[in-house]
């Protein structure tokens, strides 16, 4: 896995690849098993580790457990759209604003974690039934970006993001000596 010393970007930042049908599988995977690895990184954590944020500014660990249950939600809803429609617009969401709103602030993280593993159940699926031809013909329109993705990209962004996101969890608790 690559490192970074930037502590935002754990794993480094994220770099688009070409399409290959062993770096799908390899992207897929990191979808399949993001729910067991996020559990495994906060496992054993009491609540004042939870609350503590993964770098000086950032989000506590509770509120990136629950950022990602948000935003891979997004992902999948975006991911099936577009399949189904042509060049679909995506809604943007202001991940700064949900990662205070009260579900996360009062619910445990297992509730996202329990959320995760049916979400990236069915993710997953629906991701092996994508033809090849598609990931790079099919595409949603990102207006705050005024940019069109295909879904390829997008495979590669979330699975970036699941590594991003534990790593975060993962480097705090290396050195917190957790």
């Amino acid at each position: 896995m690559e490192t970074s010393t930037d502590l935002r970007y754990p794993v480094g930042k994220y770099e688009p690849k070409p399409f290959s049908t062993n770096q799908k599988e390899e992207w897929i995977a990191d979808i399949k098993f993001l729910p067991n690895l996020l559990e495994a990184a906060i496992s054993n954590l009491d609540g004042a580790q939870l609350q503590t944020p993964y770098r000086e500014g950032g989000w506590t660990v509770h509120q990136v457990v629950h950022h990602v249950a948000d935003s891979h939600m997004n992902a999948y809803i975006r991911f099936k759209l577009g399949m189904t429609e042509e060049n679909p617009t995506i809604k943007p969401y202001e991940e700064k604003d949900w990662a205070v709103l009260e579900d996360v602030r009062q619910l445990p993280v297992n509730i996202s974690i329990t959320l995760l593993f049916a979400l990236h159940e069915r993710w997953t699926v629906f991701l092996k039934s994508i033809p090849d031809e598609a990931w790079e013909t099919r595409t949603v329109f990102h207006p705050e970006h005024q940019q069109k993705l295909t879904l390829w990209f997008l495979l590669g962004m979330y699975a970036w993001h699941s590594r991003h996101h534990t790593a975060h969890i993962t480097a705090l608790r290396e050195r917190m000596g957790w």
